[in-house]
């Protein structure tokens, strides 16, 4: 696992700092220094992004995005919510799922508690701690093309991340071996891929067994917002688990019951 971000840390040592009636630079700084809302919460400055207020039902803008990357995780089963920066019933469930799974008083509203715990999950680039962009794109350094813009497959891969933090936790935090993500069009011609594959379009990874295996990989993903999951059993797929978000939902891998 890698270490913290340096924001989080810088953070922590802040607020020592102010508790003995002190001040620092993290907490002067303007890019650093946590944002105040009318609700009058205030958000841990964080190197990636900082919140500032409660977010809740209702809530709305660029905020409430960047949550619902964060918990696209805990959709339910069989769901993914939208990233749509609309907070509504989905998106207030999954922070509620997200809230259980790390032991936080769950009722759907994220304020600085749930943001605290997203800012030790999270590196500076924004990508989960255990995972990052390199792994997640073995075809090309600028993301492109695929069947989408560059700057597109970049971000449906840091939510296709978020997704697998989610499962890694669910799964005892044991580590998830990534052998692939986003595929130029000639990336995946050349190893064979689909012509519609998501690979395309970032959404998609394709894992190791690691000490989960194939199947366990496959039954868990189907808690964590991945709409395609193809695994042993279905052609081609007995070496590896792919998962994948995206429009529409196709499951298979007959030999682990899915």
């Amino acid at each position: 696992m890698r270490s913290r971000p340096i924001g989080f840390l810088l953070a922590t040592l802040a607020g020592a700092v102010l508790a003995l009636g002190g001040t620092s630079a993290a907490s002067a700084s303007p890019s650093t220094a946590p944002a105040s809302t009318a609700s009058g919460d205030v958000g841990t400055a964080d190197a990636c992004y900082t919140w500032g207020g409660t977010l809740r039902e209702g809530s709305s803008g660029e905020a409430v995005r960047q949550l619902q990357i964060r918990v696209a995780g805990y959709p339910g089963t069989g769901n993914q919510i939208a990233i749509d920066g609309a907070f509504g019933p989905a998106t207030r469930a999954a922070v509620t799922r997200f809230q259980s799974a790390y032991g936080l008083a769950a009722d759907g509203i994220a304020g600085p508690a749930t943001f605290n715990k997203i800012y030790q999950l999270q590196d500076n680039d924004c990508t989960p701690v255990n995972f990052t962009y390199a792994e997640l794109n073995r075809c090309n350094s600028d993301w492109s093309g695929g069947k989408v813009s560059a700057a597109t497959a970049r971000a449906n891969a840091l939510v296709t991340m978020w997704k697998l933090q989610a499962m890694r936790h669910a799964m005892g935090d044991r580590p998830i071996t990534v052998n692939g993500g986003f595929r130029s069009v000639s990336c995946n011609s050349a190893v064979g891929g689909a012509a519609n594959s998501r690979h395309m379009y970032g959404h998609a990874a394709d894992l190791g067994a690691g000490s989960q295996g194939f199947c366990g990989l496959a039954q868990a993903a189907r808690n964590h917002g991945f709409t395609e999951i193809l695994g042993p059993g279905y052609p081609g797929h007995n070496d590896h688990t792919h998962v994948a978000g995206g429009s529409g939902r196709f499951w298979s891998a007959p030999s682990c019951g899915i």
